[in-house]
């Protein structure tokens, strides 16, 4: 079975000096993918003419008018700009001309657009948006959501959680993943109403509850899967993000300190490169938008053409093992019982 994946070319900070090498790349890899690139179609195609040996019978290209900006509102983005690139793209999967699309644009405006063109299956009231979060055992534990609802009902988040159940059986490859409730403590009796009610809901269901799991949890990968509101999440991953580029300032600012630091940077540089590698969140690019009628992959905005085609990897499992369609059926299943 072929794969086509829709690319919202001209997305991110850097458009298609990434998006187009990154395609090229990647249909290299598979033999059964075809890609849709969709923007401004002479750009598309100048970036293009660098990749003589691309197979140019398997990438489509479609010619968009605008493109929603970084800093673009929400109104903008949906209302005002109907030709962008981002929406066109995701037309392609609501046409079912693609089965994924990929996009480093604005993140609201990726949500407001997909949410208003492929709408939210049958049972679930609010999509989420997931992405793996580098841990200590050398994986990513999944943390939704990041970003798309700030305040939630102990149902959402309970939804939350068989939805990512779905996608980290489909995406990693993992069965009867682990399923954490982010709280402020592991006590049962610790925490708001709503993470309260939310544990005792989790509870009864046939998903693999851990229990309540601490900030400190997601990076030790004690549960494969950690559930909380947008808000808490979106803290959660900036600070990790400052965090990280912080430490890693802080390393350079120190070994280039003096002759002798110089010199014992490399000696350490191996073991350095490995630390280095096990937390380059440019492995574990590709947020999934859950919920909707559609695949959607979020790639970071600064994404280069390394960490663009992890996020296309995340679009390729995801759509080759059909997860929506199962996200899909799990709820209609819960429906009926």
């Amino acid at each position: 079975m072929s794969v086509t994946l829709a690319i919202d070319a001209m997305g991110g900070d850097h458009g298609v000096v990434v998006t187009v090498p990154a395609a090229c790349d990647f249909l290299e890899k598979h033999a059964d993918v075809k890609m849709t690139l969709v923007g401004d179609a002479s750009a598309i195609q100048q970036a293009l003419s660098h990749f003589p040996k691309a197979p140019l019978e398997r990438i489509q290209i479609i010619s968009a008018s605008e493109v929603v900006l970084m800093d673009d509102s929400i109104e903008v983005a949906l209302r005002r700009k109907k030709d962008s690139s981002m929406r066109v793209a995701i037309e392609q999967v609501k046409d079912g001309a693609a089965d994924a699309i990929i996009s480093s644009g604005n993140t609201g405006a990726l949500m407001a657009i997909s949410r208003y063109v492929l709408k939210t299956l049958e049972g679930v009231d609010r999509p989420a948006i997931a992405t793996a979060i580098p841990n200590e055992l050398g994986g990513g534990t999944t943390m939704l959501d990041l970003g798309a609802n700030a305040d939630c009902e102990p149902m959402h988040l309970v939804q939350f959680a068989q939805m990512a159940n779905v996608m980290v059986q489909v995406v990693d490859g993992k069965q009867n993943p682990s399923i954490g409730l982010l709280n402020i403590g592991e006590e049962v009796i610790k925490g708001n109403e709503v993470v309260k009610q939310t544990s005792e809901l989790l509870r009864q269901t046939n998903l693999n509850f851990y229990g309540n799991v601490e900030g400190n949890d997601i990076f030790k990968g004690t549960t494969d899967i950690v559930v909380c509101d947008g808000f808490v999440g979106n803290v959660v991953l900036k600070a990790s993000e400052g965090l990280a580029k912080m430490m890693s300032g802080m390393i350079r600012e120190e070994f280039n300190r003096s002759l002798l630091t110089k010199l014992m940077a490399i000696c350490a540089m191996v073991p350095l490169l490995r630390v280095r590698k096990r937390v380059d969140h440019r492995r574990y690019n590709g947020a999934v938008l859950l919920g909707l009628r559609g695949c959607v992959i979020k790639s970071h905005g600064s994404a280069d053409r390394f960490a663009f085609g992890f996020a296309l990897d995340r679009a390729y499992e995801a759509a080759k093992n059909r997860m929506v369609d199962r996200i899909a059926g799990a709820f209609v299943a819960e429906i009926k019982e």
